[in-house]
């Protein structure tokens, strides 16, 4: 994402870090909030200060860092409670099951909990711990509590953790926790009030018998992506899936299938109520010609397994075929020519735009969390640099509204010229 796109231009955000081993994380993440320009005002617990030194902070932050509740410099400059009215957003990362519980139980004894008493700003809190002290029940039923009273939980996340155990407990990376703090920050737009938009994402699954299938690696991230993207802009969302593991984004209406002819299926029956339709999925080419009915033994007789494959249907090109076809951009995966290719494909299956990107390229694509576009219409081309895929959506689902908005004043004008 380039420099100058500071989504957080003016914002004031208090970073709150307490005692865990992921507050090693909060000079990257000071740092990429002020690269969006968010002011950052870090305050430490005591127990934070083993972990990362504020003179680090200070030193990425700009300012410095608030630690004691007694500490009369601090109050000859910025005041403890004037830190807490200053703030547009409470950031408190990591947040240990410690302060999730001094929190809920309205302490005042260091100069964090005092702050976030203190202040009237949103209070945003990312969860940091051993995945059996976040499963604890004591601790479920202080977030619990905390949430009724409008305080924002931002995961955790799922996976290795540094005690060596794999589950729920993992601080946010650094990426989803700035993007979660833009996404907080942008005011809902209405590009898409009352437009609904279709979206296919994910892999389809062909079947080769009860155990095996054909698929491939895409990760359904980007079509989920634009599925939490044109939601906010005020779309009605269908998102059309293929198996993934992906939480539905909120207020998405979501349809899971499988196979390439029930992902057609679903496809068409939101033509007549589907304004715009995003074919994202990466549908397989082919498909068995005849599924066994019981798992596919291997033999000592023969080295070879011969398995005689048939086309599947291609999902897009029967949306825009459609005799009620809604406005449709399809997405080409590419590995060599990508122009070409992708000019080729727009033209053939009749598409009003596509996007493609270049696979091969290490970074993006699938199983990425970033991407990069190139998207052609019939007669532009726009081009989307490598960023995160909430970013490439944002920037693909405003090519898409101008473009869509362009072709409904242009119909509108031939239906008044028409003579009939």
């Amino acid at each position: 994402m380039s420099m100058d796109m500071q989504f957080l231009a003016g914002k004031k955000i208090l970073l709150g870090i307490s005692g865990g081993i992921a507050a090693y994380k909060c000079a990257e993440l000071t740092r990429r909030l002020r690269d969006h320009g968010a002011d950052i005002r870090v305050v430490m617990t005591k127990s934070a200060q083993e972990f990362i030194t504020p003179l680090t902070m200070q030193a990425v932050s700009g300012h410095i860092v608030a630690s004691s509740l007694l500490d009369p410099q601090a109050e000859a400059g910025m005041g403890h409670i004037e830190l807490g009215k200053w703030a547009d957003m409470i950031l408190l990362a990591p947040a240990t099951a410690n302060l999730i519980a001094r929190l809920h139980g309205g302490f005042a004894d260091e100069l964090l909990t005092t702050l976030c008493l203190a202040s009237t700003a949103p209070i945003v809190i990312a969860p940091a711990m051993n995945m059996q002290m976040y499963l604890a029940s004591a601790t479920q039923y202080n977030l619990k509590r905390l949430e009724k009273r409008h305080f924002f939980i931002w995961g955790p996340g799922y996976g290795i953790q540094a005690c060596g155990d794999v589950g729920p407990g993992r601080m946010l990376e650094t990426d989803d926790l700035v993007q979660r703090t833009i996404d907080f920050f942008t005011p809902k737009e209405t590009v898409f009030e009352g437009v609904n938009i279709t979206i296919t994402a994910g892999p389809t699954q062909e079947a080769l018998d009860p155990v095996r299938y054909i698929s491939n690696h895409s990760s359904g991230k980007m079509g989920f992506a634009l599925a939490t993207i044109a939601e906010q802009w005020g779309a009605n969302v269908t998102l059309i899936s293929g198996p993934t593991a992906l939480p539905t984004p909120k207020n998405v209406h979501r349809e899971k299938v499988v196979s390439a002819l029930q992902m057609l299926k679903a496809s068409i029956n939101t033509i007549n109520n589907c304004d715009i339709f995003i074919g994202c999925a990466a549908v397989a080419d082919y498909r068995a010609q005849d599924i066994c009915q019981q798992k596919i033994k291997k033999t000592s007789q023969s080295e070879d397994l011969i398995l005689r494959l048939v086309k599947n249907p291609d999902i897009i090109a029967s949306v825009a075929n459609h005799p009620n076809r809604p406005y449709c951009v399809g997405f080409a995966a590419e590995t060599e020519s990508l122009e070409q290719y992708a000019r080729g494909k727009l033209k053939s299956k009749k598409l009003d735009l596509i996007a493609a990107n270049d696979v091969a390229k290490e970074g993006q694509g699938f199983n990425s969390e970033k991407n990069a576009l190139t998207v052609f219409s019939n007669r532009q081309r726009f081009d989307i640099k490598l960023a995160d895929k909430k970013e490439v959506a944002r920037q693909l689902l405003k090519i898409i509204s101008e473009q869509y908005q362009k072709k409904l004043t242009r119909d509108t004008k031939n239906n008044e010229t028409d003579p009939t």
